[in-house]
């Protein structure tokens, strides 16, 4: 089932998210229409605070990465096979070069920006069957998995650009927080009326 996605300006974007257990209501459910409601709005990740619920849950699949030709055949390769759930996940580190990436977020639409971020990461998670795995991850999957694992924290990736850049998209921010914005997939907007 296709889920509407949160807007910006939104409070639940705003939370640090809580850990949930095994026994979460429906979540097999819930993991299946996020990934649903990601394919539908052509991303390659979504975070469950961008659906509402303010827990640790995220998914990614950068397929849609993999046809870049900016890449080498090996880097698209892993692309196309980098497919996960992410329950409760615990950033160990992140080290390497800080190095910049065009990002923009489903729940910010028509808003793109450079956002510097550290080339590998090391994350603890549980996957979908609650198996817990240490993984390190590096280049564009590790970016897409900081800009998630940012959303249950409550940061968003117009937070790590400059004052100045906020500044030049604040009227963006604003239509879309009124219920403005057109993306071609569902959405709820804080300050829309009749909402």
């Amino acid at each position: 089932m296709i889920l509407p996605i949160v807007g910006y300006g939104d409070p639940v974007l705003r939370k640090v998210c809580e850990e949930i257990s095994p026994e979460y209501p429906n979540l097999k459910d819930l993991i299946a229409n996020m990934y649903d409601t990601m394919y539908n709005a052509y991303g390659v990740g979504l975070a469950a605070p961008q659906i509402g619920l303010a827990i640790r849950l995220f998914v990614i699949d950068t397929e849609p990465f993999s046809d870049s030709e900016d890449l080498t055949k090996e880097e698209q390769e892993q692309l196309k096979g980098f497919n996960q759930t992410f329950i409760n996940a615990k950033m160990l580190k992140e080290d390497g070069e800080e190095w910049s990436f065009n990002e923009g977020c489903l729940s910010i639409p028509d808003v793109r920006e450079d956002v510097y971020r550290n080339e590998r990461i090391t994350i603890e998670f549980l996957d979908e069957n609650f198996n817990k795995k240490t993984e390190v991850y590096d280049g564009l999957i590790a970016r897409v998995i900081q800009h998630e694992y940012d959303h249950i924290e409550g940061i968003l990736f117009t937070d790590k650009i400059s004052t100045l850049k906020r500044t030049l998209i604040k009227k963006k921010l604003q239509n879309i927080m009124d219920g403005k914005a057109r993306p071609d997939y569902k959405m709820r907007f804080c300050n829309k009326k009749g909402r």
